[in-house]
């Protein structure tokens, strides 16, 4: 398929260089980068989005308020 990228001139320049220096064809070695950068991708764990959750028993004291900083703050002796 062919296809247009925007490519860093720099980046283009150095990867014609090592395509040449490789006798491969510039295709060929972003095609390469591509497939190593895919691999990289699926071998990673998949956490994102997953929080730990707490499963044991027990909370928050009597009174205290969780979702005011200030009773947070007060139990804890720090207000």
């Amino acid at each position: 398929m062919k296809t247009t990228l925007d490519i860093d001139d720099t980046l283009i320049t150095q990867a014609k260089t090592l395509a040449a220096q490789q006798r491969t064809s510039l295709t060929r070695l972003i095609e390469e980068g591509l497939v190593l950068r895919l691999r990289a991708q699926q071998k990673r764990p998949r956490t994102k989005g997953l929080l730990p959750v707490y499963q044991g028993k027990g909370g928050l004291a009597a009174g205290v308020d969780g979702s005011s900083n200030k009773s947070m703050l007060e139990i804890a002796g720090d207000a």
